[in-house]
């Protein structure tokens, strides 16, 4: 047996009768039944309708199902495929795991604070989580979802991201360059690790090696011969490619349609590439009437890494590479912006530390001067000042 409250929903006989379940006889007692009755129809007596509130409690969607209709309708349809795959992992690996089966006007600001507290070891994937979050939110505001207004991701502290610089030096490019021609011809060798139970099913060592295909190897080549973003690259066809201009004519990408400029190392790697299918850099399913491009370089990139020994070098380094030797050979920043396609000079900016060669040249004038003056070759300059006093 269950204590029940009845009550009608509005003033009048005509008023639909209502019921709402307090609890289970010998799980509350009479008073605490008759205590919570009373509340019930004092709320009523104020206008409201418990049983519709719970009602519309159980209607309201779950973070999982405003997940969805997000990703799908906001962030499919408006923004591009990268974009797209890192709200869906944020969301899929980080946040629904833990709070996908809430209500989604129950999420509190603590919940997005505690998720948002785990990753702080991981500053930028951890501000990125508030973000992701908060654009949900603000979404279903907009599509009356939700109290216009709610958003619990709102009002918190980011962690300071400490931006990561990482140049290859010339000694490591000419390490990747014998790496990339190693893995192409002999493949490069690699070492079992006899601790674990199938290492004696492993290849005789001479046959421990892993062989870098040809179109992988050209994709790292062109990824730094061109400074080109990594989708840029595996996502680029034929088509794209304008070898008698020396262009490459992307219809999309993560800064809208633009043209990369090839230099002569470029096209080479280009021109001596077989065509197998519609993308320039084949995946598993070239030439198949479904074909898709390759997915990443993970492997291939790894075994390279490792065997030239660059050490914290990730494969977006490699387009850092490229705008750092621009710079530093004192070709100026709207140069280098435009080779990389930046819409913002601000963008650019973070290898303005690199653009020395105008500072070297004074910095060498002066130094001359003072170096001569010193050794007594030169006598320095003398400048009257207000005062009388010699400089």
């Amino acid at each position: 047996m269950s204590y029940v409250a009845k009550y009608r929903a509005d003033s009048g006989r005509g008023a639909p009768t209502r019921r709402v379940t307090l609890g289970r006889a010998g799980t509350l007692t009479p008073d605490e039944a008759a205590a919570l009755a009373r509340r019930m129809l004092g709320a009523v007596a104020n206008g409201g309708d418990p049983a519709a509130a719970r009602a519309a409690d159980r209607r309201a969607s779950t973070l999982n199902e405003l997940a969805e209709l997000f990703l799908v309708d906001h962030v499919e349809a408006k923004r591009k495929r990268a974009t797209g795959d890192h709200y869906r992992y944020v969301l899929n690996k980080l946040v629904l795991p833990e709070l996908g089966n809430r209500k989604a006007d129950k999420v509190t600001p603590a919940d997005v604070a505690r998720l948002h507290s785990r990753l702080r070891d991981r500053p930028y994937l951890a501000n990125r989580l508030v973000a992701v979050v908060g654009s949900l939110y603000s979404f279903a505001g907009r599509r009356r979802l939700l109290a216009s207004g709610f958003n619990p991701a709102r009002g918190h502290d980011k962690y300071p991201e400490k931006g990561r610089e990482r140049f290859l030096t010339a000694a490591e490019l000419m390490r990747l360059g014998e790496t990339l021609h190693e893995g192409e011809t002999a493949g490069i060798p690699w070492q079992v690790d006899t601790t674990k139970p199938t290492a004696k099913h492993a290849p005789k060592e001479k046959n421990r090696r892993t062989v870098i295909g040809a179109h992988a190897a050209a994709a790292i080549r062109l990824l730094i011969l061109t400074g080109a973003r990594l989708r840029e690259i595996l996502h680029l066809r034929w088509e794209h490619v304008d070898l008698e201009r020396g262009l490459l004519l992307l219809a999309d990408s993560k800064t809208g349609k633009k043209a990369i400029v090839l230099n002569a190392p470029a096209m080479a790697v280009l021109g001596t590439l077989p065509r197998i299918g519609a993308y320039v850099i084949a995946g598993a399913e070239a030439g198949a009437a479904n074909e898709r491009p390759r997915a990443d370089l993970n492997r291939p990139w790894r075994a390279v890494v490792k065997r030239a020994r660059l050490d914290g070098v990730r494969i977006h380094d490699l387009r850092h590479t490229h705008a750092s030797i621009g710079a530093g050979a004192g070709l100026g920043l709207p140069i280098i912006g435009k080779l990389l396609g930046h819409t913002k000079a601000s963008t650019t900016q973070r290898y303005a530390h690199l653009d020395a060669d105008p500072l070297r040249r004074a910095s060498e004038v002066i130094g001359g001067r003072i170096a001569a003056a010193l050794d007594g070759k030169r006598r320095g300059s003398v400048m009257q000042l207000k005062g009388g006093r010699h400089h």
